[in-house]
């Protein structure tokens, strides 16, 4: 019996059709849909230059670390605690990711580029 072994060139190809493989954030992007973190827009798409808001950030980073309970739920006025990313702002500020815009609000609503993000996290978790 003789066993050959050949090795090929890995070829990276898009998971979504709006994230070019020479994108910056392209790792980042099927790293987060190979875990199951994302699974992006309809279409085959993962709209990377759509904004989305901090408490979307903060809840994608919360399911990547396994959606740890919190130890106290935050005292932020304006996250409800029937809020989806309740305990994932809760989890983020007791680990010291995020911090409030004030000492009383979060910052919700407010807006940031989820390509920028999962690049940022991805750097700080690649595995």
């Amino acid at each position: 019996v003789e066993v050959k072994a050949v090795f090929a060139a890995e070829v990276k190809t898009a998971s979504f059709r709006d994230v070019p493989v020479d994108a910056y954030y392209y790792d980042a992007v099927k790293w987060a849909a190979e875990k199951g973190i994302t699974t992006g827009q309809a279409d085959g798409l993962f709209g990377s230059d759509r904004s989305c808001t901090r408490a979307q950030i903060i809840f994608l980073l919360w399911c990547a670390a396994g959606s740890p309970e919190p130890k106290a739920m935050s005292s932020f006025v304006d996250v409800p605690a029937d809020a989806y990313y309740a305990k994932a702002v809760a989890w983020a500020v007791e680990t010291g990711i995020v911090t409030g815009t004030s000492e009383t609000t979060f910052g919700p609503d407010e807006i940031c580029i989820c390509a920028q993000a999962l690049d940022a996290f991805h750097r700080v978790n690649p595995e």
